[in-house]
């Protein structure tokens, strides 16, 4: 595990490509118990980082800490090189949005045009300029045709993408999104995947992704980082991550099913594990 732990650790302050920085970062709740502990943490620019763990391992504790929705009780946080105190939080909304995982904490308004220019109103925008960059918000996860409906009426997943539309529209330099695909069906946990995607490849949006689904993050991050009893313990490509198991078993994870189909068929035909495969394409190119 060590030629992983190696690559986790940070330095005092953020390199200029790093869009976020976090400096061995604690955070302490009321009541004692520990959200993060001497974590340290970087998102750098278009690029999706995956956060993976296990349920209570600290990913969303960090997330919130990515927005100044929590702020440290040690070490610090820089998101696009300023550091992040009681101060500097109150604006940090305009470079980095949080899609909940509960659709229902952030959509509010009347209807879900009001909801998606809500964030665009704060920005200063006026009415026009708000209208059209939540139309243009709603188009971009296929949700234009909601912007009548009452959110509180709408499907778990069409409120997940009216969510990542009333993000989408304040145009940040980052959206953080807790486990984005994990109370919904399998065709809008596919649209949401796409969008994720799209987010980065489209837009430029680099994506923070805390999921205890592997599999998602095999087939989409560019970066995974495992996170266990509030701390990054390791991090890399999936392909590096994924095929540690020593490593996921301590995490309380357990490997992608093309790991462990990649795995099983080389233990079938007596082949060392070689090539990695982590997505399905990758599976058929390695056969």
């Amino acid at each position: 595990m060590k030629k992983h732990i190696d690559l986790v650790q940070n330095h005092d302050s953020p390199e200029p490509h790093e869009l976020i920085h976090i400096d061995c970062a604690s955070h302490v709740y009321p009541d004692g118990s520990i959200g993060i502990h001497e974590l340290c943490f970087k998102v750098k620019e278009n690029e999706i980082v995956a956060l993976c763990g296990a349920n209570g391992s600290g990913k969303s504790t960090l997330l919130e800490h990515l927005n100044g929705l929590l702020l440290p009780s040690k070490g610090n946080v820089y998101v696009m090189g300023e550091k992040i105190d009681t101060t500097t939080k109150k604006d940090l909304w305009k470079n980095v949005g949080i899609v909940f995982q509960k659709s229902d904490d952030q959509l509010f308004a009347p209807t879900v045009l009001d909801d998606v220019m809500f964030g665009p109103l704060n920005l200063g925008m006026n009415k026009g300029d708000a209208w059209d960059a939540a139309m243009k918000a709603l188009r971009a996860v296929g949700a234009e045709e909601f912007i009548n409906k009452i959110p509180n009426y709408l499907s778990g997943g069409q409120k997940r993408l009216v969510s990542i539309a009333g993000i989408l529209a304040m145009k940040p330099k980052i959206i953080a999104l807790d486990e984005p695909t994990s109370d919904l069906d399998p065709k809008h946990a596919e649209i949401v995947e796409k969008i994720i995607c799209e987010l980065k490849e489209g837009h430029g949006i680099s994506i923070v992704l805390a999921t205890h689904d592997l599999d998602l993050a095999a087939r989409i991050a560019d970066r995974v980082c495992i996170v266990k009893e509030g701390s990054v313990i390791a991090e890399g490509r999936p392909s590096e991550i994924f095929y540690d198991i020593d490593l996921l078993e301590d995490a309380g994870l357990k490997e992608p099913k093309i790991v462990q189909v990649y795995e099983a068929l080389c233990e079938f035909r007596g082949a060392d594990v070689k090539k990695r495969p982590v997505t399905i394409e990758d599976l058929v190119r390695s056969l």
